[in-house]
């Protein structure tokens, strides 16, 4: 079966590598794609919600499978998309319509969601810019620090937390005056949860839902959690602190209610349903949802698959995931990401990178996030997150040895890594 990744960045190559192992499949193209995708397959240089050129190349290299990695097509409904064109009929495609991204799309539909089917979560309440004075009274009944989000897509970050009432209320304002654009003409505003964050992924067909193995990420920009928020600077796999009581209440407490308000609310959910959990003195709650694979979560989930991910895609499609038995590498993984010095606010790109060829270590892996060809081959730098090097071990710890170790011989201009990914741990 011939494939195509729609996205570009460290999550995408992370599937592409994947699935590239597949003997089952014959030719992986990318649409954008980037440095790393093309050393697997060809990539095409189209706009990602430029739904007919992407129907184009389907038909032209006679595609048999899409998987959709990013939020925004699926936000924008490419999978309607391919259920309406007759000539796409035949073609599976890995994702939730338009109607069911909504669970991603608007924070405060998904805080509806979970409050109408008791999903355990942080008390909320929704604002506009007609209701503020509501959200000025919840931000006086709560406790420091405040959680003001934006309703809508903001790329990793458009939620912010802030110390003090009165700035809460002054970045409320902002917020809702259209700092995150159209995503935060609603502001979700959200009682603070103290403890410790994980990340669940859910594979979801028409019949049944598979756990996928839990992470752990790393979202701060410094080191220690300070600073602002990116799409993800580090990550590892397993979580220590998921027990099997956890893992239990986590299924039954959340994943089943979940699963069962999507079929209720008719739903058409066929792919990657991501829950961003926190444990809370043992409790866990949800604090979002995503519906794809989050990143750079993705890139230590999926090498500790031992299944044929295409194999899973393709019970998704099928609607037989409850034929599938998961087989986890019980090794860890750890994944630390490279930025642009600058990011996530400005930063340059078109930077050299060195030191980026193929790994040959059978436990090192490295994953393009923001890279392009450039001139005489030059490697170049292409967005803000940049690069990913991830490492299996026998523990977390030396899984992130081996990872920081790697790290070590790749450079360009600006280079900034975080050097205390899983310190909590």
């Amino acid at each position: 079966m011939n494939l195509l990744i729609i996205g570009s960045g460290a999550r995408e190559h992370t599937m592409a590598w994947k699935l590239n192992r597949s003997p089952k499949a014959r030719k992986i193209y990318t649409i954008p794609g980037n440095v790393g995708m093309a050393n697997i397959g060809k990539c095409f240089d189209i706009n990602p919600s430029d739904f007919k050129s992407i129907q184009q190349i389907v038909l032209q290299e006679n595609i048999g499978m899409v998987i959709v990695g990013p939020e925004n097509p699926l936000e924008q409904g490419i999978v309607d998309f391919f259920h309406q064109e007759p000539s796409l009929q035949n073609v599976s495609i890995i994702g939730p319509t338009k109607k069911a991204a909504i669970l991603e799309s608007s924070k405060a539909y998904a805080k509806a969601f979970m409050n109408k089917y008791h999903i355990p979560t942080a008390k909320s309440i929704s604002v506009t810019k007609q209701t503020i004075d509501q959200g000025r009274a919840f931000l006086q009944k709560q406790y420091p620090p405040y959680v003001l989000k934006a309703d809508g897509l903001a790329a990793g970050k458009g939620v912010l937390i802030v110390d003090y009432q009165k700035k809460a209320e002054i970045t409320l304002e902002e917020m809702l005056n259209g700092q995150f654009g159209k995503a935060s003409h609603t502001v979700v505003i959200e009682e603070y949860l103290d403890g410790i964050e994980m990340s669940c992924f859910v594979l979801i067909d028409n019949n049944s839902y598979l756990i996928l193995p839990y992470a752990k990420d790393y979202k701060r920009i410094g080191e220690k959690d300070t600073g602002l928020n990116t799409g993800g600077m580090g990550a590892i796999s397993p979580v220590p602190f998921i027990t099997p009581e956890m893992n239990q209440k986590i299924e039954n407490d959340i994943v089943i209610p979940t699963v069962h308000g999507i079929r209720q609310e008719n739903l058409d959910f066929k792919g990657i349903l991501f829950i961003g959990l926190i444990n809370v003195n043992g409790q866990p709650k949800v604090m979002e949802y995503n519906v794809r694979f989050g990143d750079p979560e993705a890139e230590v989930v999926i090498p500790r698959i031992n299944n044929d991910l295409l194999d899973l895609f393709s019970a998704v499609a099928h609607d037989t995931l409850s034929e599938i038995q998961l087989d986890i590498n019980p090794q860890s993984a750890a994944t630390v990401m490279a930025v642009s010095g600058g990011y996530p606010t400005n930063y340059n790109i078109g930077e050299h990178i060195t030191g980026v060829e193929e790994t040959h270590l059978d436990h090192t892996f490295i994953f393009h996030a923001g890279t392009k060809m450039g001139k005489n081959h030059r490697i170049l730098t292409n967005g803000g997150r940049v690069l990913t090097v991830t490492s299996l071990g026998t523990n977390h710890q030396q899984a992130l040895e081996r990872s920081y170790k790697r790290m070590e011989s790749i450079d360009f201009e600006r280079k900034y890594i975080r050097r205390d990914i899983g310190y909590d741990l």
